[in-house]
């Protein structure tokens, strides 16, 4: 795990010094890579590698990224890691290459001059983020993973293109211009994340997710990525082939699940794993410790109000298990401590309100071990989330309410504060069957109703802000990648036929179709961008053994009463889990791992937030409104903003201004 950046420009009339400057490039991830750094340079292409090293495998000098291969005509810097790459190794040896060390940066170079680029990406499985620059025919190819677990920014004026792991690298290079995307800075605020290919500066995207960038001239606009692999095509695929049989799917998921967590084991440092306690993170520890001979280091983070607390349940697991287990306890204090840290750590906005106890449990993982695997991706592929049961029903009964009274009941419905529900919840509903957090449920469907296109309703389900154009002057939506899935979906429902779904994707369930959105968008942009630099800022990697792309094949495959069933989520992890675990260790309501915003933004974090929700503070951010702005504070005070992402979203990007102080925001333009 690491961070590479690099520079292509005119050869003839570079705007920087090529050396000096991708240094300073690479010096801003310094936290991505404290073992190793080194600059590669190609002065008559216009070229310059840069690179911080996190060593993972091969320790040795023979590691040491950047990497020329043995023919001399590839360069390349590589984040991440290549899970088969022993596999693929003994593949080639078979064709004749030889190695010096056991690095996968060596085997990517061998594969890729054995191969080529396009023949040897859908060969690997891993985690990564690519730049190879090909000597010979003055080509350079950016790659990402299938599912954006490692991310890749690209910055392109005519004459010159950067490229980052990070954001910070890039604006370390003088000619890059902090110049802000009015438009993603309004999305930013809708959903808490900025979505990809967009990123909050103009003129730099975000190289989505299994996609490949091929560039030849710097001066020529950049082309389109060619995308490699793609959900929708693996979830129009698996309808051909779908899986019935409990004990079929339930056999095939455990011998998938067991290679990938054995790929994803092999380190020549120590390893761990992040337990919280949920299904899916039991459920990699599980294997984990049947395929070790030592007990496996386990950390949890706990919090100091019950209702959020899961702790105690992943120490039942962890002591079943017998792992190594550590639990650090969160309070507003430690909260608070982290505050000032987030805006170097997510150096473009991102205001998931988890990103705190993420960044603490990495930093406490990071004492003991400098590997970690997760059970992220088990949510998204195999049906995990509560709106995935609940979604359905209630955006068909919000479109079928009449447009003129949906405004009115939304507004009776918000003029309760979430507060007062739970009053009158409590003094009229028996505890045993009273809903969960009712008061902010209730404002989500106040949300969910004044929506007017079906891809917005399910996208208000997930947002910070569903109205984020009340705070920002101009500016206009940004189109969703998830747009023609969700309203394809949703228009069929409705109109009780298939007319409108995208091609090949009719037999796809109603929850398979939310979750297949979720992968294009909420998954990388938010999930993996958020453990990314949680995980990198504290020198840690971390990885994801459910989103082994051959895992998510086989998900796709199967039916969805074996994701779903009775209500229950994520039915065929269960049941793998159950062989280990027993069921009373993690049958459960799901809580999340997030935390308790609008207490903590209410007390302890209520000093940090009306610093930067001053008037003073809030022009500083043109085409932000503070007057809108402060009326929100107000609400979320009173009780009649929901859960408070939306103002947490706010205080993220005034925090975010002042750290990186851009010059200007504009709008991008068609």
């Amino acid at each position: 795990m690491c961070g590479l950046t690099g520079i292509l420009c005119d050869a003839a009339r570079p705007p920087v010094p090529l050396d000096t400057t991708v240094d300073a490039m690479a010096s801003a991830m310094l936290h991505r890579g404290p073992d190793d750094g080194g600059r590669w340079l190609d002065p008559e292409g216009g070229l310059a590698l840069g690179f911080r090293r996190l060593a993972i495998l091969d320790l040795s000098p023979a590691g040491h990224q950047p990497m020329v291969s043995a023919d001399g005509r590839f360069a390349i810097t590589f984040n991440g890691e290549i899970f088969n790459h022993g596999r693929v190794r003994a593949e080639l040896a078979a064709l004749g290459h030889r190695f010096r060390g056991h690095s996968d940066t060596e085997v990517l170079l061998a594969a890729f001059a054995q191969w080529g680029v396009r023949e040897t990406i859908p060969r690997l499985v891993g985690m990564f983020a690519i730049a190879l620059w090909d000597r010979q025919r003055r080509r350079l190819f950016l790659v990402r993973d299938r599912f954006g677990k490692k991310p890749l920014f690209v910055y392109h004026r005519p004459g010159l293109v950067l490229w980052g792991s990070e954001l910070k690298s890039l604006m370390a290079c003088p000619a890059f211009p902090r110049v802000v995307d009015l438009d993603a800075m309004r999305a930013f605020l809708g959903q808490a994340y900025v979505p990809a290919p967009r990123s909050i500066f103009r003129h730099t995207i975000k190289l989505p997710p299994a996609s490949l960038l091929e560039i030849a001239d710097p001066h020529a606009p950049l082309p389109a990525p060619e995308v490699y692999w793609d959900p929708r095509a693996l979830a129009t695929e698996g309808i051909t082939s779908r899986i019935t049989d409990a004990r079929e799917a339930e056999e095939a998921c455990a011998e998938l699940l067991d290679d990938a967590v054995r790929l994803r084991m092999e380190a020549d440092v120590p390893l761990g794993a992040l337990l919280s306690g949920g299904i899916d993170s039991s459920l990699v520890v599980a294997r984990m410790q049947a395929l070790s001979p030592a007990p496996v280091h386990t950390f949890t983070i706990g919090f100091d109000r019950p209702e959020w607390d899961e702790s105690a349940h992943s120490a039942a697991v962890a002591a079943h298990l017998g792992t190594s287990h550590t639990t650090l306890h969160v309070t507003g204090a430690d909260a608070l401590a982290v505050l000032p840290d987030l805006p170097t750590i997510f150096d473009e906005p991102m205001a998931d309100p988890s990103q705190i106890p993420t960044i603490l449990v990495c930093r406490l993982a990071r004492r003991g071990v400098t590997v970690a695997l997760c059970g992220d991706g088990g949510d998204e592929l195999f049906g995990g989330y509560n709106r995935y049961v609940d979604g359905p029903r209630a955006i068909a009964q919000a479109l079928r309410v009449p447009g003129l009274l949906r405004r009115p009941v939304a507004a009776a419905l918000l003029s309760v504060s979430a507060d007062r529900w739970e009053r009158l919840a409590a003094r009229l509903i028996p505890a045993g069957r009273r809903p969960r957090i009712l008061g902010e449920k209730l404002q989500k469907l106040a949300v969910l109703l004044r929506q007017a296109s079906p891809a917005g309703a399910y996208r208000s389900l997930l947002s910070a802000m569903p109205e984020p154009g009340r705070l920002v002057r101009g500016g206009q939506s940004l189109p969703s990648v998830t747009d023609d899935v969700l309203n394809g979906m949703l228009n069929g429902m409705l109109n009780g036929m298939p007319n409108g779904m995208p091609n090949g994707m009719q037999a796809l369930s109603l929850p398979e179709r939310m979750m297949l959105a979720d992968q294009l968008d909420y998954l990388p942009d938010d999930l993996l961008a958020k453990m990314d630099r949680a995980s990198m800022s504290a020198s840690l990697e971390v990885r994801a053994p459910l989103l082994d792309h051959r895992l998510a094949a086989l998900a796709w495959r199967l039916d969805p009463s074996l994701k779903i069933r009775d209500g229950r989520t994520k039915w065929i992890l269960r049941r793998l889990l159950a062989r280990d675990v027993p069921p009373a260790l993690f049958e459960r309501p799901k809580m999340g791992f997030s935390v308790p915003v609008r207490a903590w933004l209410t007390g302890p974090l209520r000093p940090w937030a009306e610093d930067l929700l001053s008037v003073e503070s809030l022009r500083r951010i043109p085409a932000l409104d503070p007057s809108a702005v402060q009326r929100a504070w107000r609400d979320l005070l009173a009780g009649r903003a929901g859960n408070g992402v939306g103002i947490w979203a706010v205080l993220h990007l005034v925090a975010w201004w002042r750290r990186w102080e851009p010059t200007d925001v504009q709008h991008a333009g068609p």
